[in-house]
């Protein structure tokens, strides 16, 4: 699922289930994984006991400082490290807001993952009161309503400060009007830890 990335939330996992300089090893092995699609061998790590726990994760792909691709898991279902390689080739390949990346641009996209925490159902009155919840720059939010269903990444809180703006937006990306509201709509949220390449 595409989603739009940039602040770092707290992580939800257990404490020593992924160590805290992870981006050591994630960012490398998302990298080799895009590689590869290109013909180019770059060895990566993905032997770490941690790396065979299930994990969720979303790959963001920026260039000069703008998005170039972003896929993601909402639910851990595979190993991180499977859930990093899969979600890197998708983020720079079949991202369908973009075209694929090419071996040109490889070298000066930075990657940035974001590793989810389990999803946490928000329970809420009606929208004020699922607005007043939310914790900006810390919750990432699944808005779901039939089917029409988004996410934005905890960094999106840097383009929309406030919660009723960011909630319009994620409306809005599920493809429904910014003003919409029903009883049955479902709301999740999660936090993240990310590293990003400085590139």
């Amino acid at each position: 699922m595409p989603t739009d990335a940039g602040a770092t939330a707290s992580f939800a996992a257990p404490a020593g289930e992924i160590p805290p300089d992870a981006g050591r090893v994630l960012l490398p092995l998302a990298r080799s994984a895009i590689a590869a699609q290109f013909g180019l061998g770059q060895a990566a790590q993905d032997e770490r006991p941690w790396l065979k726990q299930q994990g969720a994760c979303f790959i963001t792909l920026m260039h000069e400082d703008k998005l170039r691709g972003c896929i993601g898991t909402l639910r851990a279902h595979r190993a991180l490290a499977d859930d990093v390689k899969a979600n890197a080739v998708a983020a720079a390949f079949r991202d369908p807001r973009f075209t694929p990346l090419d071996a040109g641009e490889f070298a000066a996209v930075a990657l940035e993952i974001s590793v989810l925490s389990a999803l946490e159902s928000v329970t809420f009155s009606d929208e004020t009161d699922a607005l007043r919840q939310l914790r900006a720059g810390m919750d990432g939010l699944v808005f779901e309503y039939g089917h029409h269903t988004s996410t934005f990444l905890p960094q999106v809180w840097d383009n929309f400060k406030e919660p009723a703006e960011f909630v319009a937006h994620l409306k809005y990306k599920a493809g429904l009007p910014p003003d919409f509201w029903d009883p049955t709509v479902r709301l999740s949220r999660y936090t993240v830890h990310k590293w990003r390449e400085d590139r």
